[in-house]
């Protein structure tokens, strides 16, 4: 990832309804959900839910695929990979004895 597209993801997630709606589908992991189950899980309706989900949608962050009526909407998880290893790739100055905490926060428990 290119420092552009991380300015993208990060002007996407800065604002709190899309925050929620991106961690929401994080948590959903790869099967996401359909846009009437974030709407209710949310509390945000459809018209201002589509707006947010567009914008996340332009940056990368979400995958958008059509079942019948309905839009359903998962996390790219390649694209959140690759934003944290943006974020990581000079950490420490390769000196990952100082980035332990960060390390193993990406580790399974």
């Amino acid at each position: 990832m290119d420092q552009e597209a991380a300015i993208g993801a990060f002007a996407a997630l800065a604002q709190a309804s899309r925050m929620a709606i991106f961690r929401l589908l994080v948590r959903a992991g790869p099967d996401g959900l359909l846009v009437g189950e974030i709407s209710r899980r949310l509390g945000i309706v459809p018209s201002t839910l589509s707006g947010h989900l567009s914008v996340l949608k332009r940056s990368g962050l979400l995958r958008a695929t059509r079942h019948q009526r309905e839009i359903h909407y998962s996390a790219n998880l390649s694209a959140v990979n690759d934003l944290v290893g943006f974020l990581l790739s000079d950490c420490c100055d390769g000196r990952l004895d100082n980035c332990s905490e960060i390390i193993s926060l990406l580790k399974p428990a």
